[in-house]
């Protein structure tokens, strides 16, 4: 049994300052507001203690990639030195074969807790809206081909991501559902109509608002509007200041609220490296003052973001409960997660300690310190 007192505790729905918390075989016990009960056995009095961040969206980082099988364990740790304690690990546009190896991969590192499940971002995207997939991959969704990817998981397929104009996208949308996997709509060149149809047939989740969608437009308001519209739909926003202007970020969160954003880094290999050549899936990607592009065009790739510095980015805009709640409470909502995204009695020890300029100074997951 530890007991863990900070200068500031961002418990649900409110931040307590000072505030505490008692844990004890990986879950927490209680937590309250004010001084702890008893001397604490850990002591931040200068730090903020929020929820282990939730990052629904990630490519990969610290030179590896989730497409690499070698590489999910150094991908992994990168990130949860930045405060993310649950990753859904993201695909990209791949051949079937190429895919089916993959979700092998990330099936065997969700059983191992290495991630806590999969993304599919690919490949029945548009080609129209491609990014940095590569569109020679891309195809419409297939029955068979999503049965035997659905196969090939095991259950460690949470989300897919997909373009819901493709042919068959709809009875796609059906059959991920029938498996439990959350749908959302993105890289699309869906019309508004099309993107309703989608969110009717049960699609909750936009992939990186107006990011690889056709931007709003007062005649043609196109999928942003209708994923912002439907208040039953968790909006993904990559907030590094590349992907998104600031001032949308804001009014995103101020229309939407912080219960319906998810800030995702979408983050590659190339984050936390310096700038160069990478790759994402199949695409070459070169890396100038940390912005990826695909090699030869302006065309962004992903990002190179951690979501400590996310956070950071977000409490400017919307203060620190709001920001947690968006780093944690709203993906593992969005996601079906239990017992994560919260400082809750009975919910799993998954916390990090931010110093004054909410930097990461500790790392807890299942109530093992992993970085301090």
């Amino acid at each position: 049994m530890r007991l863990i007192s900070a200068g500031a505790v961002v418990l649900d729905g409110a931040v307590s300052r000072p505030g505490w918390l008692e844990v004890s075989g990986g879950r927490i016990l209680d937590c309250g507001a004010g001084p702890p009960p008893r001397p604490a056995d850990e002591d931040f009095p200068d730090c903020v203690v929020a929820p282990g961040f939730i990052d629904m969206h990630v490519h990969g980082g610290g030179g590896a990639s989730y497409t690499d099988a070698d590489g999910v364990g150094t991908a992994a740790e990168f990130h949860l030195r930045h405060g993310t304690t649950t990753t859904l690990a993201s695909l990209v546009t791949a051949s079937p074969a190429e895919l089916i190896g993959g979700v092998r991969a990330l099936a065997t590192a969700t059983r191992r807790g290495t991630v806590a499940g999969i993304h599919l971002e690919g490949p029945w995207l548009s080609r129209a809206r491609c990014g940095a997939h590569d569109p020679a991959r891309m195809r419409d969704p297939d029955p068979a081909e999503i049965d035997a990817v659905l196969t090939a998981g095991g259950g460690a397929i949470r989300m897919v991501t997909l373009a819901p104009e493709l042919p068959g996208a709809l009875d796609a949308i059906r059959r991920f559902l029938d498996a439990g996997v959350v749908v959302a709509v993105g890289h699309t060149d869906a019309t508004y109509q099309q993107t309703r149809r989608a969110l009717a047939a049960g699609a909750t989740v936009g992939t990186h608002l107006f990011n690889a969608m056709p931007p709003l437009h007062h005649r043609e308001p196109g999928p942003a509007l209708a994923l912002l519209q439907d208040a039953g739909v968790t909006v993904e926003l990559i907030a590094d200041g590349v992907h998104v202007h600031p001032e949308v970020v804001r009014a995103v969160i101020r229309a939407a609220g912080p219960d319906r954003v998810a800030l995702v880094t979408d983050a590659i290999a190339a984050a936390g490296r310096a700038d160069g050549g990478f790759r994402l899936g199949a695409v070459p990607i070169d890396v100038a003052s940390g912005v990826a592009r695909v090699r030869g065009t302006s065309t962004i790739a992903g990002s190179t973001a951690t979501m400590d510095q996310i956070f950071r980015t977000v409490v400017a805009h919307a203060g620190l409960e709001a920001a947690a709640r968006m780093t944690a409470a709203t993906p593992a909502r969005a996601l079906g997660l239990q017992r994560v995204g919260a400082l809750r009695a009975g919910f799993e020890a998954n916390l990090v300690v931010l110093d004054g300029a909410l930097a990461v100074r500790a790392v807890m997951v299942r109530g093992d310190w992993r970085h301090i």
